[in-house]
C-alpha cells in the first residue's frame, strides 16, 4: 500500500522487553569476553608456570630456589626494592604535594618529567646510565679516578630501577590530592598548625590509602624490572643478577624446571601483591563509606 507508514509505540511491551534484554545481553557478552581473555592470557600461563616448576618433583624445585645463585638473586632483588621503594615514596609525596598544593612556573614540565619513564623504553633508560657512568661515559673517567663503580655493580641496578619506578607513587597521589583540594590544609594552618604538623595530621591521613597503593605498585615493578637492569647489571652470576635476570640465564641454559621454579616465586609475589591491593581498595572504600555516614 503506497505511502504506508509503520507506527512504533515506544512504551509497548515488545520495545520494553528489547530494551531490557539488549543491555543484559551486551553485559554478559562483555563479561564473557573479558573472563575468556584473562583466562587465556593470564590464568593459564600462571598455572603453566607452577606445573612446570614442579614437573620434576619438589626436590628439584627446592634445589633450584635454594642454590647459591638463586639466593643471591633473591637477596639482590629484595635489597634493590628496599632501597628504591622508600626513595620513590618520599619523592612521590613531595612531587604530589608540590603539584597539587602550589602554583609555580614549570608545573606542567614537572608532571611531564614524572611521566617520562612511562614513555621511554626501559632498555633506553639503562643505556642512558651506561652513557653517563660507564668507563667510556661522560662521568666515567672521574668515577674511575675516585674508584667509584656504578655500571655492572649494585648502584647501577638501583639507579636504573629507581628511574623506572619513579612515577608510580607520584601518579597515584596527584589525582587524589587534586580531588581533595587544599581546604583541610588551609583550615589547619589558620588554626595555627605548622606546615610539618599539618602534613602529619591532615595531609598524610587523607592520602594514606593512595600512598599504600602506589607503594605496592612501585614494589611490584621494582622486583619485576628486567630491561633497564639487564643493560646495567653485566649479568654477573651471584653478584649482579636479580631474579628476572637469573630466570633468563637458567632458561637460556635449558634448565627449564629451575627457571620456572624461580619464576613461581615471583608469581607468588604477584598474587600476594594483588591480594594486598584488593584489601587496600576494600579498606579505602569502607573508610570512605564510614566517613560519609558520619556526616
Amino acid at each position: 500500500m503506497a505511502g504506508h507508514v509503520s507506527i512504533q509505540y515506544p512504551h509497548s511491551p515488545v520495545n520494553r522487553t528489547m530494551k531490557e534484554s539488549e543491555p543484559r545481553l551486551v553485559k554478559w557478552l562483555l563479561i564473557t569476553a573479558a573472563l575468556g581473555f584473562l583466562c587465556l592470557f593470564l590464568v593459564l600461563p600462571l598455572v603453566a608456570i607452577f606445573i612446570k616448576a614442579f614437573e620434576k618433583g619438589s626436590a628439584v624445585f627446592s634445589a633450584a630456589i635454594s642454590s647459591p645463585d638463586a639466593l643471591s638473586a633473591i637477596r639482590l632483588t629484595v635489597l634493590v626494592a628496599l632501597i628504591t621503594v622508600p626513595l620513590n615514596a618520599i619523592f612521590g609525596v613531595a612531587a604530589a604535594w608540590a603539584v597539587t598544593k602550589f602554583n609555580f612556573k614549570g608545573k606542567s614540565l614537572l608532571i611531564t618529567i614524572i611521566d617520562l619513564p612511562f614513555a621511554v623504553s626501559p632498555v633506553i633508560a639503562g643505556l642512558v646510565f651506561v652513557l653517563l657512568f660507564s668507563s667510556h661515559g661522560i662521568f666515567g673517567p672521574w668515577l674511575q679516578a675516585h674508584n667509584i663503580k656504578i655500571i655492572f655493580e649494585v648502584p647501577g641496578i638501583v639507579l636504573a630501577t629507581l628511574l623506572i619506578t619513579l612515577p608510580f607513587v607520584a601518579r597515584e597521589l596527584i589525582p587524589l590530592m587534586q580531588t581533595q583540594g587544599t581546604a583541610d590544609e588551609e583550615a589547619s594552618m589558620t588554626l595555627g598548625a605548622s606546615g610539618w604538623k599539618t602534613f602529619l595530621l591532615v595531609t598524610l591521613p587523607n592520602i594514606k590509602w593512595g600512598l599504600l597503593y602506589g607503594i605496592i605498585l612501585c614494589t611490584a615493578r621494582a622486583i619485576g624490572e628486567f630491561g633497564a637492569v639487564s643493560v646495567v647489571s653485566g649479568h654477573i652470576r651471584g653478584v649482579t643478577n636479580t631474579m628476572p635476570l637469573h630466570i633468563e640465564i637458567l632458561y637460556n641454559e635449558y634448565q627449564f624446571s629451575a627457571a620456572f621454579a624461580v619464576a613461581s616465586l615471583m608469581s607468588l609475589f604477584a598474587i600476594f601483591t594483588l591480594v594486598v591491593k584488593n584489601l587496600i581498595e576494600w579498606k579505602a572504600k569502607k573508610s570512605m563509606v564510614s566517613e560519609e555516614g558520619g556526616f
